[in-house]
């Protein structure tokens, strides 16, 4: 299975137990919907659904704070 928008938000409501709705733009981080413990599970299902390895330094709100972010980081890293 490859990273895809979908994925990514079934992923934090279904196992991140996360029952409010999230959109491109919805702030995961920052808002505190998810926090730090809630990013490592996060940045380990990325790199085994994308086949990917993600630098502890690209690991910012800039790349991670929304769906948005997470595709576009992605995407750059491909």
């Amino acid at each position: 299975m490859s990273l895809d928008r979908d994925n990514l938000v079934r992923y934090i409501q279904m196992e991140l137990n996360i029952d409010e709705p999230i959109n491109g733009d919805t702030e995961l981080f920052s808002t505190g919907m998810l926090d730090s413990v809630s990013m490592v599970g996060l940045i380990s299902f990325i790199e085994t659904k994308g086949g990917l390895h993600i630098q502890p330094g690209d690991v910012t709100l800039d790349n991670f704070d929304t769906i948005d972010a997470i595709l576009a980081y992605v995407a750059s890293l491909g």
